[in-house]
């Protein structure tokens, strides 16, 4: 599967080159000219890797990812700004830049730097979000805006998979297969679907039962 990266760059030229030349390499790409909706396409895409610009219209790009941030989005970010100052550089790390390349700049070196960032971040992924749900891998546990849910191993893996998948629907007998690992019939995946539920959704629906076929994340 391709890696999808989402830039945002006010400069409508330079957004499309960045395109091209990320497209040619062999990735999926959102482009954005603002911070518009860039929000809502990390909560329903699964971005791999945010290209940044600082200029930006409404919010400056710094201080975006820095929201980003405090919301739990861990994915890596490269900021490509004007701002070359030492204390501008400085300010874009402090505030959750992962590398800074400095205008102008080439376009070869932009996918280099890309392709490094991701290997070493897919390699070494801890936190996965969905809304108002925070997955924290290497302990088995989950926060439910922002607090901890007290899930069972079996819930803990059937709520990631199901949040790994949230593009379509999963059977049921592919969650017999990738979660239980045993053939324990239709009726444990729809107990332990509804006990979860009932722990996750306090205020708003988190799984879909399609019926007849399975469980979508929404």
């Amino acid at each position: 599967m391709s890696q999808l990266v989402l830039i945002i760059e006010d400069n409508e030229d330079i957004l499309e080159l960045e395109e091209l030349h990320l497209r040619k390499a062999g990735f999926d790409v959102l482009g954005f000219l603002s911070t518009k909706g860039v929000e809502q396409a990390l909560e329903e895409e699964r971005v791999d890797l945010l290209i940044v610009d600082r200029n930006l219209p409404g919010v400056e790009g710094s201080e975006f990812v820095e929201q980003l941030r405090h919301k739990g989005f861990e994915q890596p970010v490269i900021f490509v700004s004007a701002k070359v100052a030492d204390h501008e550089v400085e300010e874009g790390f402090l505030k959750g830049g992962d590398d800074y390349i400095t205008k102008p700049f080439n376009m070869n070196e932009l996918v280099l730097r890309v392709k490094a960032r991701l290997s070493r971040y897919i390699g070494n992924l801890q936190l996965i979000k969905h809304r108002d749900l925070l997955f924290d891998i290497d302990n088995s546990q989950v926060k439910l805006a922002g607090e901890v849910l007290s899930l069972t191993s079996l819930e803990f893996r059937l709520l990631f998979y199901l949040v790994k998948n949230k593009s379509r629907v999963v059977s049921r007998d592919e969650l017999l297969d990738e979660v239980w690992k045993e053939d324990v019939g239709y009726k444990s995946v729809n107990m332990a679907v509804s006990r979860l539920k009932s722990k996750i959704e306090k205020n708003d629906t988190y799984i879909e039962a399609i019926r007849g076929v399975g469980y979508k994340i929404c």
